[in-house]
């Protein structure tokens, strides 16, 4: 990188009584709620803080970064641009900058982007706290205020990661996998509860992972199965895990509960033995194909989200391919996707060349997204004439919008209601909606209600 702006360098004064802040987070959910928790502190110090305003209006901005791929990378460093430039028109008396990014590459930063302030790493809230003239409350180091609508919460359940896939710098950016207890994270869902939210988002780096630094082997089922006993629990999604060495009795527990969604993010990058031998994911092409027909098997009408990798080093022709027709075969109701970018300091960055073209790696991009948005398309078209269950997220124009449980808050379809046909529809009411029509991305109902 170079000097983006000309040395401006102030420091931090201490604490602005009756403050405004503005918090930006960038990236994915696990930021949200490192967000969410640091927002609760700040605010038990008498600060007034705006999350994610259109227009930045606070005398104070923190960012909090994300430093996962290049395009999260170049987010990041243009919002912190933006705010830089508020700053030297006398708009903003002070930038902090946090997160992923800032842990990375800390030094570079500094250098950098003199105009901000202070950086501080992913998890440094109560340094943040103390140089902006605060006290950091212990007892409350778990309570949050919630940024995103008050009947749905994303739950955290893990911090870092103990697989070492080679293209991904999470373990270098956050460390080793460390667990919360099943107690503490029950306690949060209670209070959580208490507060109105009725549905949890599962999240962490590796989710099937999750107790085997604590307790010596995987403990994701029997934490689901005491979330999901939580009185007040409506639904509860996972999100983010691992097919190798998965935890099969993690769908027993799926069965046994009607308040766990029918629904698993795992992600699995490949099909090709010879790339999934290079990503360093522990699988085979047949153990992959079994995994996905198991699931499908234990949990008829389970839908499975996951994200896949076209362009890493090494990719032929005939490795897309066989990806070509994984898809087709597989039939995932939600896909992601995206191209290899190097990582320094990632096993591949230092032992692959990046030798699959980029504009090859954008044409394969396409090709798969288009296969998928078919698929999409037949799957959104299935459902049309069932009466489903549905949550209402917020209202937008002439439609109440609401999710089944197949779908996850901002990256999966939607369901559209139209107000003019059930106006007593409020926020976070569940409904019985009978499913008129759909396209590749949405469906439109009527509520029984």
């Amino acid at each position: 990188m170079k000097n983006l702006l000309p040395p401006k360098v102030l420091p931090i004064k201490g604490k602005l009584e009756g403050g405004s802040i503005d918090l930006i987070t960038l990236g994915c959910s696990k930021n949200l709620v490192d967000s969410e928790k640091l927002i609760r502190q700040l605010e038990l110090n008498g600060y007034v803080v705006t999350h994610d305003a259109e227009e930045p209006k606070g005398e104070i901005a923190i960012v909090n970064t994300c430093g996962f791929i290049g395009d999260a990378k170049e987010e990041s460093i243009n919002m912190i641009l933006q705010l830089a430039q508020r700053k030297q028109e006398g708009k903003l008396r002070q930038l902090i900058v946090m997160g992923c990014l800032s842990q990375r590459y800390f030094e570079e930063l500094q250098q950098e982007l003199p105009e901000v302030d202070k950086f501080y790493g992913k998890f440094d809230w109560e340094k943040i706290v103390a140089d902006l003239g605060g006290t950091y409350h212990t007892e409350a180091s778990n309570e949050r205020r919630l940024t995103t609508p008050q009947h749905y919460a994303y739950l955290k359940i893990s911090e870092g990661c103990n697989r070492h896939c080679a293209y991904c710098a999470i373990p270098i950016i956050t460390g080793k996998q460390k667990s919360h207890s099943i107690e503490e994270i029950v306690a949060e869902v209670e209070s959580l509860v208490a507060k109105g939210v009725k549905e949890f988002q599962v999240i962490a780096q590796e989710l099937t992972g999750y107790g085997t630094d604590l307790y010596g082997k995987q403990m994701i089922a029997p934490l689901i199965e005491h979330i999901a006993e939580v009185p007040g629990v409506e639904w509860i999604r996972l999100h983010y895990g691992y097919p190798a060495n998965f935890p099969w009795e993690l769908l027993q527990v799926m069965k046994r509960h009607d308040n766990i969604c029918k629904y698993l993010d795992i992600a699995l990058q490949h099909i090709s033995d010879s790339q999934l031998l290079a990503m360093r994911r522990h699988i085979t092409r047949q153990e992959t194909y079994h995994f996905i027909e198991e699931i499908r098997k234990e949990v008829p009408g389970i839908h499975l989200r996951t994200t896949l990798m076209v362009g890493f080093p090494g990719e032929t022709e005939e490795d897309f391919e066989e990806l070509l027709n994984f898809v087709k075969w597989a039939k995932f109701e939600r896909m992601g996707a995206f191209a290899y970018s190097e990582e320094e300091g990632t096993y591949a960055a230092e032992h692959y060349k990046d030798d699959v073209p980029e504009e090859v790696k954008q044409a394969r991009l396409s090709k798969l997204m288009r296969v998928q948005q078919h698929i999409s398309a037949d799957v959104q078209e299935s459902k049309v004439g069932q009466t489903m269950k549905v949550i209402i997220d917020r209202e937008e124009g002439d439609y109440f919008i609401g999710r089944t449980e197949f779908d996850s808050p901002e990256v999966d379809p939607e369901v559209l209601i139209k107000k003019a046909e059930s106006p007593s529809l409020k926020s976070g009411m569940f409904v019985q909606a009978k499913i008129e029509n759909a396209d590749e991305f949405d469906l439109f109902a009527i509520s029984n209600d």
